[in-house]
């Protein structure tokens, strides 16, 4: 999707978010010129290699990786850009020659290179030298870029302390010559811009983005006490729901509960890429949670969903909009709400370049959904639509409809009180977590099953008694 994407930059003339560089054997003098001014406006796509008017002259080819590697680690040191951006060019080979794609994010944050601020313009890029000018920047970000509002009185002791070694390793997984490995977990934060400091105001401290991103579920809950995500499944019960995960943790766990709530209720589909054989529910459904994800508004109070019908999979969350309606897969800018949240999942590898979510979902549906179109809405509330096929949703109405004969026994079986180790002899069932998290937990949740002791849910002597299922509306 990458190359489609860059052809297709090539055939548009060079803007306010489109330059092309030549560099035959190295980076351009001004290229951080370029890549600070891009930062601090929309951001926007630089391609090396390319003359002015669009020809590709190439990037020497032996001189590539060490064109790349040279990018990545001045991108990541303050000396040269302040406060640091980790990027990640990609290359790609056009008509015999090479070239080097850098795709820059709009930043949450203020920029400088030769300590210096650019802004970025339909003439170029342009110094930022006034103080007033610099102050605008600051105060456009603010207003636009939630993310990015201090705590000062967030302290490193407020973070899950368990998450680190865990993200370092998921960077491993994805890229073993990360800088970011070498670092300890506080200049982690500072350099992924979780930490920063106002200029303006000279507060300073880390951001909402870091909460987000590592804080403890309470601490979460006490910056944001509306965050969560609700996942459902409405294909039997419309109106209520036949199973509910509420999520409300940090949004890296928040990313693997909600994929496996998918892999719980949809179906995957035999799909072969090249001679290797790919989960195409991943393919669409990793690119939908993380969208859903990185570029949702967190100060809007507007609940996050995602709803599997019968039909189709809807999907809401609250937007800060940069357009209005219908997204056009072949026509349309992409542009991050959150920049130094797309950032993060981009090092671990669960977001790919901007804009990769919707191409490649629509590229894969065609596969898992016969050849149905999703729909990608933008608004203050951003919306997606991903059809079913008929198929799919017979597994899912069986799935569906086998837990709720279960759950129908269970409510039975515990006319009178009986405890976990009763139920799931039962059922048959040795697997506790699962049966906790799985079968228990929703039955309480609805309150089709009651505790004999309510104020001390995690006794030992706890048991479980039913009462008569509500009819269902009609």
């Amino acid at each position: 999707m990458g190359l489609e994407r860059l052809k297709r930059l090539l055939k548009e003339q060079e803007g306010i978010r489109l330059e092309f560089k030549e560099a035959f054997t190295a980076l351009p003098v001004n290229l951080f010129e370029t890549i600070c001014a891009m930062l601090n406006r929309d951001g926007g796509d630089i391609i090396l290699g390319v003359g002015d008017s669009g020809n590709v002259t190439g990037v020497q080819h032996n001189k590539t990786d060490s064109i790349v590697t040279n990018l990545v680690n001045l991108s990541n040191n303050p000396q040269k850009l302040d406060p640091p951006f980790i990027l990640f060019p990609q290359t790609y080979e056009l008509e015999g020659k090479w070239v080097i794609h850098i795709q820059v994010p709009a930043s949450s944050q203020v920029h400088k290179t030769g300590n210096t601020v650019f802004n970025r313009s339909n003439d170029g890029d342009f110094k930022v030298t006034q103080p007033q000018q610099i102050a605008e920047i600051h105060n456009r970000k603010a207003a636009h870029y939630t993310e990015g509002i201090i705590y000062p009185a967030l302290r490193f002791e407020d973070f899950k302390a368990d998450l680190f070694p865990k993200i370092k390793n998921l960077i491993r997984s994805y890229n073993d010559n990360h800088p970011w490995l070498a670092l300890t977990d506080k200049q982690m934060l500072e350099k992924a811009g979780l930490w920063k400091r106002d200029i303006k105001t000279a507060q300073e401290g880390y951001t909402l983005a870091a909460v987000l991103l590592f804080g403890k579920d309470e601490i979460i809950q006490q910056v944001l006490p509306y965050f969560k995500i609700d996942a459902l499944v409405r294909v039997e019960d419309i109106y209520r729901y036949d199973d509910r995960e509420y999520i409300q943790t940090n949004l890296i766990e928040a990313y693997e509960q909600l994929m496996t709530f998918i892999a719980k209720h949809l179906p995957d589909k035999f799909y072969m890429e090249g001679d290797q054989r790919v989960s195409l529910r991943n393919k669409i459904f990793r690119e939908i949670v993380a969208n859903l994800i990185v570029h949702r508004e967190y100060m809007n109070a507007y609940p996050c969903t995602f709803i599997i019908y019968e039909n189709r999979v809807e999907t809401e969350n609250a937007n800060n909009p940069h357009g209005e309606g219908p997204i056009d897969p072949d026509r349309f800018a992409p542009f991050p709400k959150n920049p130094a949240i797309v950032k993060f999942f981009m090092q671990l590898g669960r977001v790919d370049e901007l804009g990769s979510g919707v191409l490649n979902v629509n590229r894969f549906i065609k596969e898992y959904a016969d050849g149905g179109i999703p729909q990608f809405i933008e608004g203050n509330v951003f919306k997606t639509i991903i059809p079913l096929t008929a198929q799919v949703t017979a597994q899912v109405t069986a799935q569906v409809t086998a837990q709720v004969e279960k759950q129908d026994i269970i409510i039975d079986f515990c006319k009178d009180p009986k405890t976990t180790s009763e139920i799931m002899e039962y059922l048959q069932l040795t697997h506790r977590e699962h049966f906790r998290k799985d079968i228990l937990k929703p039955l309480l949740d609805n309150g089709l099953l009651l505790m004999t002791i309510p104020d001390k849910p995690n006794s030992s002597k706890q048991k479980y008694y039913s009462k008569p299922k509500e009819p269902k509306n009609v």
